[in-house]
């Protein structure tokens, strides 16, 4: 039996997908019914008899923090995946995240210890690569700096991460991918998915900086490989190619036949905007749409080797133009 948390994620989605396709038995935990919609959209992407295949998971009501329900949806599990995280740039979101993407997923290895679980995937990030100087190539030994001003996300993954590799130590068999930007589809309202939505209604400038990015089908394929494989407790930057994001925001747009932003929007706007946008967080209650640490994020270019994955599996990435002309056709049938 395999179990997978954070299944009606973009990744669990997928990888629940792939699974069942693959005719392996398959328990997902899920915390709101209303949660499952998106599993369904996005097997609705790739066939129209989804229900089946929907139908055929061993579905269970269960949080990664709620350690009684966790531990009913591990009994009888063989392998883990663990896709469950909470995404957010806002510092008034860090206790949140603390918990649960540093406490759920001690929760996960403890279990996965106890119940002698033969394999974890760990879905990390890489928020979590870091690097003193900005100009070298990143790899997976680039050490995490503490020093550096870290984004609240990249804080608690690397929590999370430290978390793995302690049940690593204490006998856990543990592969861990770190991707870039994860681009699929089936979610739009959040996520890369809503990037594709933003498109639709027009992009007005790009940024300076770059992007890594990745199709969500070889970050699953990749985490049912290494799960399969003899690899142990070693971690894969998985990123197909570095974009800037003028060439990024240009190819969604022209996936959605709109037309791409043609202003490059400068330092001192977004230094502007993301004051604008903490004020009015303060003022409205409103959740943040830009920080600071986004804002160096978005001006900030940054390249990552891929060698390893490459030699280990002998992997070859799918070409993001063809993923972003393949997404936004979906996006485009799904919503018109």
């Amino acid at each position: 039996m395999i179990l997978v948390t954070g299944s009606t994620g973009l990744v669990g989605s997928h990888l629940l997908y792939k699974l069942i396709s693959n005719g392996e038995k398959v328990r997902a935990i899920y915390r709101t019914e209303r949660k499952l919609d998106n599993i369904k959209q996005v097997f609705s992407c790739y066939t129209d008899s989804y229900t089946p295949l929907f139908d055929s998971i061993e579905w269970v009501q269960a949080d990664i923090l709620d350690i009684p329900s966790l531990t009913d949806a591990f009994e009888g599990v063989s392998y883990v995946y663990h896709c469950a995280a909470f995404v957010s740039f806002e510092p008034d979101k860090y206790q949140l995240l603390r918990k649960t993407n540093i406490e759920g997923t001690a929760n996960v290895v403890n279990l996965c210890i106890s119940e002698k679980i033969k394999k974890l995937c760990y879905v990390s990030s890489i928020a979590t690569i870091g690097t003193l100087d900005d100009t070298e190539m990143l790899t997976e030994e680039s050490e995490w700096n503490p020093e550096a001003s870290n984004n609240v996300y990249a804080i608690t993954k690397y929590g999370a991460e430290m978390e793995v590799w302690r049940a690593a130590q204490e006998g856990l068999d543990i592969v861990m991918v770190n991707p870039g930007v994860i681009l699929g589809a089936g979610i739009w309202r959040y996520g890369s998915g809503s990037l594709f939505k933003k498109a639709h209604h027009g992009f007005k400038h790009y940024t300076a900086g770059s992007i890594g990015l990745v199709d969500v089908k070889d970050v699953v394929s990749v985490m049912i490989k290494l799960t399969k494989s003899d690899i142990t407790n070693e971690r894969f930057i998985l990123i197909a190619e570095s974009w800037s994001y003028k060439d990024f925001l240009r190819d969604i747009s022209i996936s959605v036949n709109t037309s791409p932003p043609k202003k490059l929007a400068p330092q001192w706007l977004l230094q502007i905007a993301w004051r604008l946008d903490w004020l009015t967080h303060k003022l409205t209650g409103k959740r943040r749409q830009l920080t600071k640490h986004l804002v160096t994020s978005l001006s900030t270019k940054k390249s990552y080797d891929t060698t390893k994955i490459k030699s280990y599996l002998n992997f070859e990435f799918k070409p993001v133009k063809d993923s972003i002309t393949e997404i936004g056709t979906l996006y485009l049938k799904q919503v018109e």
